[in-house]
């Protein structure tokens, strides 16, 4: 890995860049070992040892306390927060025992809908094309199309495939859906997938920071404010009740600015009395920024040089994108 003369080139970089600036690391699954289906989420090595540099080369902060420091514009050089989304369990089984024994902190937003046995839509429709035995998965009468499936690549193309036609439907709808696919399939799902509630209460009790994401996972800018705001405070009293501790922090599901949240949509989570949020915008945050949405970079690539080649190019991006009214 690289090692700690790294920190002057990315001191130099954020210099050039008009002061300190937060970047945030979002994470999804983390894998016990590769998965061909999911080739862009790490396996625990990998994640070891990027974590590792990540340790040496930043100042790795608490997501609510950089959150802080940015309103203050205190935020000091090389300030990093590592996020989580949507609660999985393989989060609290192995990606919390790396972070821990590096001291490392990070903040897992939780759909709380899906605790204890639930299953999310793509991840249904992830399970179904891999479970299914046949070499080609017709779902016409869903729709959707037939789909070659022989090979790891047909595989994810029809994953792709599917998920594109479906995300945006209503959640129900896509859950539907999701769960049709796997009865074509003729396989059976499983119930694993995301945290127990206690395993959600563990990583609170362990000085990790939980963030509210909703219940269900929808598309917030697709719904009227009695929804959004029902989805965004069950979800939060869900997380309050189960780690006994304040929940200051929002995640928006999909978080892409004017396609999956708008503009009232941050309001409405500020209104709330949330400290901040955060979105999948790419770039970092300075101050001045907008603490109710804060870009996030997803770490796609474990190979050392090009994860800091790509940490380099997040934080010399102008601007981050902000949803509009």
């Amino acid at each position: 890995m690289l090692t700690s003369p790294s920190r002057a080139v990315f001191d130099v970089v954020t210099r050039r860049s008009q002061g300190n600036c937060l970047s945030v690391l979002i994470y999804h699954r983390i894998l016990p070992a590769p998965d061909p289906l999911l080739q862009y989420e790490p396996d625990v090595r990998s994640f070891e040892r990027t974590m590792r540099w990540v340790g040496e080369t930043f100042n790795v902060m608490p997501l609510e306390l950089a959150v802080q420091s940015l309103k203050e514009g205190k935020l000091p050089p090389r300030a990093l927060a590592i996020t989580f989304d949507d609660g999985y369990a393989n989060n609290a089984t192995l990606a919390a025992p790396v972070l821990g024994g590096l001291g490392l902190h990070a903040t897992f937003f939780i759909a709380t809908g899906y605790l204890d046995g639930g299953r999310m839509f793509n991840d249904a429709v992830v399970e179904a094309v891999r479970r299914c035995r046949a070499e080609v998965l017709d779902l016409q009468s869903l729709g959707l199309g037939s789909f070659a499936i022989a090979a790891d690549g047909e595989r994810r193309s029809a994953i792709g495939s599917i998920l594109e036609t479906i995300k945006y439907r209503d959640e129900n709808t896509r859950a539907e859906l999701a769960e049709r696919i796997a009865d074509v399939a003729g396989v059976q799902l499983p119930t694993d997938l995301m945290m127990s509630s206690e395993q959600a209460a563990g990583l609170a009790r362990s000085g990790f920071g939980l963030g509210g994401h909703t219940v269900s996972h929808p598309i917030l800018a697709g719904k009227d404010y009695e929804t959004a705001q029902r989805e965004i405070v069950s979800g939060r009293k869900r997380l309050e009740d189960i780690s006994g501790s304040r929940i200051g922090l929002f995640a928006y599901p999909n978080g892409r600015p004017d396609k999956d949240y708008v503009r009232a949509t941050a309001t409405l989570v500020r209104e709330l009395g949330f400290d901040g949020a955060v979105s999948t915008s790419i770039g970092v945050a300075k101050v001045g920024s907008d603490p109710f949405q804060i870009p996030r970079f997803t770490p796609w690539d474990s190979r050392p040089l090009r994860f800091a080649a790509q940490l380099i190019s997040n934080l010399t991006l102008s601007k981050p994108v902000y949803a509009s009214e």
